[in-house]
């Protein structure tokens, strides 16, 4: 392992939940309160923000998206990727549910519930976006809060980083398709330039930013890295706040009228992470993998990189889609739930240490 790596490790496992980190539900709930009142007594400027649009694709949402992900991405550190062979067990179960698993039982749950079980309740008319912003949740597995799940469960901060740096290399280059191929099962119109617009937009450009700016910085030094990058996750917080307004003051008559939206569209998104995160914490055990290993492979297959998924949907649907706000519930109920998550993996260390290796022996 290079000595970055270590260093990136080493941070990554030691990095304390911060305080918006850990009261994200509350920010959320306040930012859906701010943008509904504020969209009900200024209805024109944010619908001057609404239009502000090139190749359509919002330019306030696009900056603010930039200065979200970008921090974040910075994190991740790409000479990592050579660990995978140290855990390689733990990373194919990763893998497997993340890109074959998730996405898959997402759009399942979100036949089930939304076009199926709640359909009576919900808007007609949202009906297919309200899916199709279930599938991006699901379609972009997360990057940064990963590493704060992993601390809070004692995970491997080396597998963490490796599997991190592997599931966002493959986000380049698998999230346009299952996106695309799941709308499509769905018999949702795929309009394929925006999605590839998106992908070049919100992952391809800043993973290149990202990563040149984090070279030039570590240049200068690890103490000079650290600090910019703090005040840039200040921004990055503001960014996606201020995200939120835009999209609550859009949402807010929609929510209004149905206030109990929101609790459908969590539905299927709390199954799917009880799921996902239950399947990959199995698996590992199954095939011997250490519980320092089996918390962090679960947690990633849990959480969703909402940030983009916000962005995409967005870009792809308009700010007033269902889709929209389908992700923004993802992001409501992200930290209450991965703690509950985190808590289960916790509390069941004894059991899955008593049985992974005699499961894994019988697999041999």
């Amino acid at each position: 392992m290079s000595a970055q790596c270590e260093t990136t490790a080493k941070r990554a496992a030691g990095a304390p939940m911060s305080l918006f980190e850990r009261w994200l539900t509350l920010w959320v709930a306040l930012c859906i309160v701010a943008g509904i009142g504020l969209g009900q007594l200024f209805p024109a400027p944010f619908q001057l923000l609404g239009h502000l649009e090139v190749a359509q694709v919002n330019l306030p949402v696009g900056v603010l998206i930039w200065i979200m992900i970008i921090p974040m991405l910075m994190k991740i550190d790409f000479g990592a990727l050579h660990q995978v062979r140290s855990h390689w067990k733990g990373i194919g179960v990763t893998l497997f549910v993340n890109w074959a698993v998730k996405p898959f039982s997402m759009a399942l749950l979100a036949w089930i519930f939304i076009r199926g079980l709640f359909a009576p309740w919900l808007p007609a008319e949202q009906l297919d976006s309200y899916v199709a912003g279930l599938i991006l949740l699901a379609a972009a597995p997360c990057t940064a809060m990963v590493f704060v799940w992993s601390r809070l469960t004692g995970g491997d901060p080396y597998f963490t980083l490796s599997q991190v740096a592997l599931n966002d290399t493959i986000m380049i280059f698998a999230f346009a398709p299952i996106v695309g191929l799941l709308l499509g099962l769905s018999a949702i119109t795929v309009p394929w330039d925006t999605l590839l617009t998106s992908v070049v937009l919100y992952i391809l450009i800043p993973v290149g930013i990202a990563q040149v700016w984090r070279h030039l910085l570590l240049k200068k030094g690890q103490a000079h890295f650290d600090a910019t990058l703090a005040t840039l996750g200040h921004a990055s917080i503001i960014a996606l706040l201020a995200t939120l307004v835009l999209l609550f003051a859009f949402q807010g008559e929609q929510i209004l009228k149905q206030p109990l939206i929101i609790a459908m569209l969590a539905v299927p998104i709390l199954i799917q992470v009880f799921f996902n995160s239950s399947l990959a914490y199995w698996l590992n055990r199954a095939v011997g993998e250490k519980h320092s290993v089996a918390c962090p492979s679960a947690l990633i297959g849990a959480s969703n990189f909402f940030e983009l998924a916000v962005a995409a949907a967005i870009s792809l649907f308009g700010f007033q889609s269902g889709a929209a706000l389908a992700t923004v519930v993802g992001v409501l109920i992200e930290v209450p739930v991965m703690l509950l998550v985190v808590r289960v993996v916790n509390a069941s260390k004894g059991w899955y240490e008593s049985g992974a290796p005699q499961e894994a022996e019988a697999l041999r």
